[in-house]
């Protein structure tokens, strides 16, 4: 977003805020852009989000989505190789977590709202398929671990600036990782340790261009799309081996 469009965005918000509250919204966000769009050499992005509120308050907010069923392997050594062993599936798992607060989640909110809404890392619902296995509670560590290594999972809240008492704004980091699809920015309004407004604004991301069109040919046509793989793997190969031989 450049600055000229965030600028205007905090006027029309302030301009808006300066009028009598017939029936105004306690919070009202945004995000500079809807749609984040995955090229070649994509390499992250970074999003906007701002607003106001209709007084002095703190404010949360939880990116999360799209959902899937994902299942955690644990290899074990047999006979000097690694090789998995056993599996536990988890349901409704958020591709992407990220998160946003004023202040630290515990001194906004109580332990029950936190888990109610899903806030922090230890509180997203990934519903086991085996709920009783002796082992959920690796498992369940182990999923987080692989999604906070492959960045997809933030354990810090991302800091939410206030630009006086009313208008704030925070940066998400969206990390080269993502997977495509619809997402859901969660912002929630919190004053004496309750929230007093929320709002839920979209962020779509998407492929374009060149690698979007590979990407569309190869789940509508998987046969041939790795007919021309190989293919073009052994032309690639091919031309390798001549280019060794004048050598």
């Amino acid at each position: 977003m450049s600055a000229f469009r965030l600028i205007a965005a905090m006027l029309l918000m302030t301009v808006a805020g300066l009028h009598p509250a017939r029936a105004q919204a306690p919070l009202i966000a945004d995000l500079d852009d809807h749609l984040i769009a995955i090229t070649t050499g994509f390499a992250g992005a970074d999003v906007l989000l701002f607003g106001t509120t209709d007084g002095p308050g703190d404010v949360i907010v939880v990116v999360k989505g799209p959902v899937a069923d994902v299942e955690v392997l644990r290899k074990e050594r047999v006979g000097g190789i690694w090789i998995n062993r056993k599996g536990l599936g988890f349901q409704n798992v958020p591709a992407v977590y990220m998160m946003a607060s004023s202040k630290p989640l515990a001194a906004l909110l109580p332990d029950d709202q936190r888990a109610f809404y899903q806030m922090g890392i230890e509180n997203v619902r990934m519903v086991p398929v085996s709920p009783d296995d002796s082992d959920l509670k690796l498992f369940s560590q182990a999923l987080i671990r692989a999604k906070q290594t492959s960045g997809l999972f933030s354990d810090q809240p991302a800091r939410i600036l206030f630009i006086g008492d009313r208008l704030f704004r925070v940066n998400l980091r969206v990390p080269s990782t993502v997977p495509t699809g619809t997402y859901l920015a969660e912002v929630y309004l919190v004053r004496d340790q309750k929230i007093v407004g929320a709002q839920t604004t979209p962020l779509v991301i998407s492929k374009i261009g060149f690698g979007a069109d590979i990407y569309d040919f190869a789940h509508r046509h998987s046969a041939a799309y790795g007919v021309i793989a190989i293919l073009v793997a052994l032309f690639a190969g091919w031309m390798a081996h001549l280019a060794f031989r004048r050598r």
